[in-house]
């Protein structure tokens, strides 16, 4: 069945409770839909009909979303609630029962030869049927199981040998046959993950799918948790981010000195109307930049999260009128000139390079606050000044070492404010070797465990 066949299947679920847990899910997945959302909703299935699912998805993600970022949790959700069919795919039953794997490829093959996008989605079908299934406690399909199985990524020579062709460029795409074949498997490869996501749904249900198999949005992605892919994500967005943070940043120094009167000027004009200040004159904005001071932990266990904000603040440098990122482990180093949006690299990649360039580390590799904060104050406390806003990352895990509290106090003290960014989930501070608590006696200090709570927190509080 394809996408635009029937949107709803043929169940016992009303089409009504349906809606309900659907924008139930959509909240739980960070896309914050109202009753008045719901009800346009609700009015776009009555126009739109259910015999178009393509059309039908179409609607509700423009009723329900606000945000391109948003798109993708909506249409895995989606997919979950308005699933294509229901039960056991009729390609399945009509394939020969002792069709193996070497049968599927060889059906594979053509396919892609061919082009043939509906068969491809039937192939998708009977390979998750055939070798996806997962018996045991949680009973469902896997589409990991039935590629490592089918293995499509394997037949590109196959395929292009079949075709009889090389690997010329279309004259109108401008693109090669062999990269057709490449972008047609990798459609297979996301057919077999759809299908195998339906079918497991109907085992384990919808709620506990959603919350289990749909990510959450890149933005509320908790970074101690996040995966290569995920971090991989957000790196490639910290520019788009970062020009949005700038534009919040400008306009708010601008209002700061929007309605500040110039005195001199006020009262030289005040001399045509005896002295009485009638017609006020504002001075013109000048608004200032901060100095931005980081001192980042580079540690394993917190490495992620500081590298993409060491990321964020050096795309956004031109706000402030100067930036310092220092890192450490368990020894302080500048790492200004190491930071550099434009390098295509990982988190993981990041903090090998800082460990490789710079002195952040003395033997061990786990953190010491206390040994890190003492080195700074040594060489580098006169780069905090009165203008300086003083951001300090890390979890606050000291491992039982010294917790450096009054090197901590020299550097709150020397600065126009110091903040603690803390990617720990509050509920877990003071827990075993943490901390935060007292540190957070002596400064600030923030749970900030998502993108979106890091922008909130730059775009808020940073200017003066």
């Amino acid at each position: 069945m394809t996408e635009g066949s029937g949107a709803v299947p043929d169940d016992p679920y009303s089409l009504q409770q349906r809606l309900v847990d659907f924008v139930t899910a959509l909240r739980a997945k960070k896309i914050m839909v109202g009753t008045g959302e719901t009800v346009d909703a609700a009015d776009a299935i009555t126009r739109l009909g259910l015999d178009d699912r393509s059309i039908l998805r179409e609607g509700l993600a423009g009723t329900l979303t606000r945000k391109h970022s948003q798109r993708e949790t909506f249409d895995e959700v989606f997919d979950i609630y308005f699933p294509p069919r229901v039960g056991r795919p009729r390609s399945a039953e009509r394939v020969s029962a002792d069709l193996d794997v070497g049968g599927l490829r060889d059906m594979l093959v053509e396919a892609l030869a061919a082009a043939d996008l509906g068969e491809l989605g039937e192939l998708a079908e009977i390979a998750v049927d055939r070798f996806g299934q997962i018996d045991g406690d949680r009973p469902g399909w896997s589409a990991k199981q039935t590629l490592d199985q089918v293995q499509p990524q394997n037949l590109l020579a196959r395929t292009m040998g079949l075709r009889g062709d090389d690997d010329t460029v279309v004259e109108l795409g401008g693109v090669s046959s062999r990269d057709q074949v490449r972008d047609l498997i990798g459609g297979f490869r996301q057919r077999v993950d759809a299908e195998a996501r339906r079918r497991t749904t109907e085992t384990r249900g919808r709620e506990r799918m959603v919350l289990t198999a749909v990510q959450a949005q890149t933005e509320h992605v908790d970074f101690l948790s996040a995966n290569a892919e995920q971090f991989d994500e957000m790196r490639r967005g910290v520019r788009s981010l970062a020009r949005r943070l700038a534009t919040r940043l400008a306009a708010k120094r601008r209002r700061s000195y929007r309605n500040t009167i110039d005195i001199r000027r006020t009262m030289r004009r005040s001399m045509a109307t005896g002295g009485t200040p009638i017609d006020l004159v504002f001075a013109k904005p000048h608004p200032s930049r901060p100095d931005l001071i980081l001192l980042c932990d580079v540690s394993s266990s917190v490495a992620g999260f500081s590298g993409f904000t060491m990321l964020l603040v050096q795309a956004m440098k031109n706000q402030f009128k100067k930036v310092k990122i220092y890192a450490f482990i368990n020894a302080m180093a500048d790492v200004t000139d190491l930071i550099s949006v434009d390098r295509d690299e990982d988190g993981e990649g990041l903090q090998a390079r800082i460990v490789e360039n710079a002195r952040v580390q003395n033997g061990t590799s786990s953190s010491d606050y206390g040994a890190a904060f003492a080195e700074f104050v040594a060489r580098d406390l006169e780069a905090v000044g009165p203008r300086s806003s003083v951001l300090i990352l890390g979890d606050a895990r000291t491992n039982y070492r010294d917790r450096g509290l009054d090197h901590l106090r020299e550097i709150e003290a020397r600065s126009n404010r110091t903040f603690w960014l803390n990617p720990e989930q509050e509920s877990t501070w003071g827990t075993g070797d943490s901390a935060a608590f007292d540190y957070a006696d002596v400064v600030e200090m923030r749970e900030c465990r998502s993108i979106e709570q890091l922008g909130e927190f730059v775009s808020r509080l940073l200017p003066a």
